[in-house]
């Protein structure tokens, strides 16, 4: 087995041995060139990428064809744009019956689910139940609830110039979408935004993450069973079938993953004029104020970095911010809460899941390494490559220019930062990107205002971490380099969905003003109409502007 890199690039399309590239695996040293048999992926040489994904090489070097290539997409895209103009998708009928096989799905193949979970990042069988299950069954049950309502056009109002008239905003599906998931949450990041493509009336091709391998075949497999296969389609695959399905033209493409990549999507994307919603991440900041519970505050904190997946989440606390006098009391409570969920020794627990691979463990651990951070370690530290599991590590100002406070971190390491006064934190997160989620803890009314209109962030939380992505009124997306587009509850449908403006009128209320030729009491009379001037609408209206 090897890790192998799956940037999204435009591969070459022959093999030839004097070509290669050196793949560092977790188990050892391979060389590739251009294409060759990989457990029906294909990888093309020369590609440095922090997305790696497990492959068996051929033990024949011969010159093969990719399992799924551009032709291939091709044939699948109008196999999808037939079933959407058949016009069988935008029925409420169909839309219902694929999302109650989704929750019949996620229910009946429950254990499965946790078990795929487990093999790709050793989730723990409640977290995975929470963070993956529970939030694809929510998603689902609000979406059957709520379809007829979103569905029905919504009235909107008329002006005087369309008198008489009337109004409406149709909601109908854009076409044929493409949703490329991540491996995080690879089960309900996968789905959500596939519940809301259906909601909305969508033909759907779901690309899953190769970097969750039992998670995405389970995905293949189950929505070929309890799916429409004429409408929705998972293709699985590395970089070739990315690729290839990137080259085709889309009605819309859903991304989940990191900024590097979304910027090659997008460039895809544009080729086609195609929308697209890019979910991507971020350094999330937690500033904590002197006034909070400690205890309450710090059980969030730890539960919004360590609980949630290991800290490998794009809403996580990445760093938190705190002023000098109270950072060693922050620090001895965080500790207490560590100790008291994951044991006195971390390593040992059974409640977290491990890093995903060992690219992304050996990331970090240059991160954690790197020269003037490894001295600033005040809790934690532990690896163990052979398990890929780091322990909650705490450090205490670290250099801003290092490279944990300029990456977005992913993984269980927490540095934080000291200020004078807390009111300088707000400068601090403002001179990075602007992150996907932000909080505060603190029980000032002031300082929650100011921090909410001054501090730039996809969404935001006051006194908890990670829960705001659960409330469905409330969208989820980001803002620059955290993303663009939202989703979740009524704004998965909208999101794809086009909003149509429909006027209506009648042939009666004709008026001779609207057409030439402009003498100069009808241009007076449409000004008067126009005016928004009650007294001169009247006086147009019953004609008291004469040539």
């Amino acid at each position: 087995m090897a890790f192998v890199s799956a940037g999204l690039f435009k591969h070459p399309t022959r093999c030839f041995r004097s070509t290669s590239f050196i793949g560092v695996g977790l188990l050892g040293t391979s060389t590739y060139c251009h294409y060759y048999k990989i457990n029906r992926v294909s990888f093309p040489n020369s590609i440095t990428s922090s997305y790696y994904c497990c492959a068996t090489l051929s033990s024949t070097m011969e010159e093969v064809k990719p399992a799924f290539d551009a032709d291939e997409a091709t044939v699948l895209v109008n196999r999808l744009r037939k079933t959407f103009n058949s016009g069988k998708t935008k029925s409420y009928e169909w839309r219902i019956s694929q999302l109650e096989s989704i929750s019949k799905m996620v229910d009946e193949k429950e254990k499965e689910i946790i078990k795929a979970l487990h093999e790709d990042l050793s989730k723990p069988e409640l977290e995975a139940y929470l963070s993956e299950i529970l939030m694809v069954k929510t998603s689902c049950m609000l979406a059957l609830k709520e379809l007829k309502q979103w569905m029905m056009p919504k009235k909107a109002e008329t002006s005087l110039a369309t008198y008489p008239s009337s109004a409406e905003i149709v909601s109908e599906p854009l076409g044929v979408v493409l949703v490329i998931s991540t491996w995080n949450f690879p089960f309900s990041l996968s789905l959500d935004p596939v519940i809301g493509a259906i909601a909305a009336g969508n033909a759907v091709v779901l690309k899953p993450s190769e970097i969750a391998p039992a998670t995405s075949s389970l995905l293949s497999r189950l929505i070929g069973e309890y799916m429409d296969q004429s409408a929705v389609i998972v293709v699985e695959g590395a970089v070739a079938e990315t690729s290839a399905l990137l080259e085709q033209k889309w009605d819309k493409i859903f991304f989940t993953g990191g900024a590097r990549v979304g910027r090659i999507v997008m460039a895809a994307a544009a080729k086609n004029l195609t929308p697209v919603i890019l979910e991507l991440g971020g350094k999330c900041p937690a500033i904590v104020d002197s006034n909070v519970n400690l205890q309450i505050a710090s059980r969030r904190i730890v539960a919004g970095k360590w609980v949630c997946n290991n800290g490998q989440a794009c809403i996580g606390v990445d760093y938190i911010i705190t002023t000098k006098e109270f950072a060693p009391k922050l620090i001895e409570a965080l500790v207490s809460v560590v100790e008291e969920i994951f044991g006195k020794d971390p390593m040992e627990s059974k409640e977290r899941s491990r890093i995903i691979n060992s690219f992304h463990f050996s990331r970090l651990i240059k991160l954690l390494d790197e020269d003037k951070v490894s001295e600033k370690i005040v809790f934690g530290g532990q690896r163990d490559g052979s398990q890929l599991q780091i322990a909650p590590t705490i450090l205490l100002d670290v250099p801003e220019d290092s490279l944990i406070m300029q990456e977005e971190i992913f993984g269980p390491l927490l540095p934080i930062m000291t200020v004078e006064r807390l009111e300088d934190s707000f400068a601090m997160i403002n001179r990075k990107s602007k992150p996907l989620a932000a909080y505060l803890f603190s029980d000032d009314e002031q300082m929650k205002r100011e921090f909410v209109q001054n501090v730039y962030a996809g969404g935001m939380a006051i006194n908890d971490t990670i829960l705001q992505v659960t409330v469905p009124t409330l969208p989820f997306g980001g803002v620059g380099e955290s993303g663009m587009g939202s989703y979740h509850g009524k704004f998965s449908f909208d999101a794809f969905s086009h909003k149509k403006a429909v006027l209506y009128r009648s042939f009666a209320g004709e008026s001779p003003t609207r057409y030439p030729p402009y003498t100069p009491g009808k241009q007076k009379q449409i000004k008067a109409l126009l005016s928004g001037n009650i007294f001169k609408i009247i006086l147009a209206l019953l004609g008291w502007f004469k040539d």
